[in-house]
């Protein structure tokens, strides 16, 4: 039971504008997500791409019990 990797063609990345959309913050606070480590991405060049399943694990563990 060996996980194989997902191939890249199957993973899709947004840009960090797009993130800053759907989590509606600023690109700005997306950038310090990236450099801070807690949002995993992957550099092209001079611009950043996040895969998508990053967002979706970021978020996952960001919630908490309000209550």
């Amino acid at each position: 039971m060996t996980d194989s990797p997902v191939p890249l063609s199957a993973i899709k990345f947004l840009k960090v504008t797009e993130v800053a959309t759907l989590l509606r913050v600023s690109r700005m606070s997306v950038y310090r997500l990236i450099h801070s480590g807690e949002l995993e991405a992957v550099r092209f060049g001079r611009s950043f791409r996040v895969p998508e399943h990053a967002v979706n694990a970021y978020l996952q563990q960001s919630f908490y019990d309000a209550g």
